[in-house]
């Protein structure tokens, strides 16, 4: 396949048959990015050597706000701590993901005041700023970007690995389960492995551009003006992988509403608990 069949193909699974950028500026790691899929079927290899350093490299390399590294992250590869993994990735109303215990490893992304608090104590300051929801957030986000950037090195070096926003539905299980410390909490997890060749994940498709691109102002845009376009992309991607029926516009309905917290209602008291004030 030459490049430019290999760059147009990594445009038609993105978008579909929506309109597709022109003026993409190729290189490879460009094309990795756009071939980014979540797996979910991972072979039982365990991670090659060198490779969970090689995450956490390029997770440090990312962006953190004031320089003050307020993440952390908790690699998980025992089977019996991944197998409570997976059992606290299922609710009360929806079913959870097996696959945990079978991927080889688990990575917990963890925001993480812990540690500046500590130094402020023992420095003689007054932390008061991790009391208030911008910390919150701020470590939070820190934990986010050096997650995709971990994700992206692993990808990059063959690797294949899913967010799983799911262990948020039982946050204070899993803050007991894996030891955290008070002004820290698992912002996510990813499952990361070798992807199995034999169930292999496919590219979603994502709205075209201009439903998400706004220049110099956000426009708003009406609804009806692109989502039918979105929604052929959306059926056509399920219908040849076989997944059941149903309509972008019906996940976006599933996924606002409570019933689908399944548990992370409870967060807030979670976090309050964890010493977070959120004022």
């Amino acid at each position: 396949m030459t490049d430019s069949s290999r760059r147009r193909a990594l445009l038609e699974a993105r978008y579909g048959q929506q309109a597709t950028p022109e003026n993409i500026i190729w290189n490879e790691q460009i094309e990795t990015l756009l071939a980014h899929r979540s797996v979910r079927a991972f072979t039982d290899e365990p991670l090659p050597e060198g490779a969970l350093e090689t995450v956490v490299a390029a997770a440090q390399s990312a962006s953190t706000s004031s320089n003050l590294h307020q993440w952390s992250l908790v690699a998980v590869s025992d089977p019996g701590t991944k197998a409570e993994l997976a059992r606290l990735t299922h609710g009360a109303k929806f079913a959870g993901f097996d696959f945990v215990a079978q991927a080889p490893t688990v990575l917990l992304w963890v925001a993480d005041m812990s540690r500046s608090h500590e130094i402020s104590v023992e420095q003689g300051g007054d932390p008061v700023v991790t009391d208030y929801v911008d910390s919150f957030l701020m470590s939070s986000v820190d934990a986010a970007l050096a997650a995709q950037n971990g994700l992206v090195a692993a990808e990059a070096i063959g690797l294949g690995g899913v967010y799983l926003g799911s262990l948020r539905n039982h946050a204070k299980e899993l803050a007991d389960l894996i030891g955290l410390p008070v002004y820290a909490y698992v912002v996510f997890g990813m499952a990361i492995g070798t992807p199995d060749p034999h169930r292999p994940s496919a590219v979603h498709p994502r709205p075209a551009q201009d439903v998400v691109l706004h220049r110099e102002r956000y426009r708003t845009r009406p609804t009806k003006e692109w989502i039918e376009d979105y929604e052929i992309a959306f059926k056509d991607f399920r219908t040849e992988y076989g997944l059941r029926d149903k309509t972008w516009s019906h996940s976006v309905v599933m996924g606002t509403g409570l019933e689908y917290m399944d548990g992370r209602e409870n967060l807030r008291r979670t976090l309050e608990e964890r010493g977070y004030l959120l004022r």
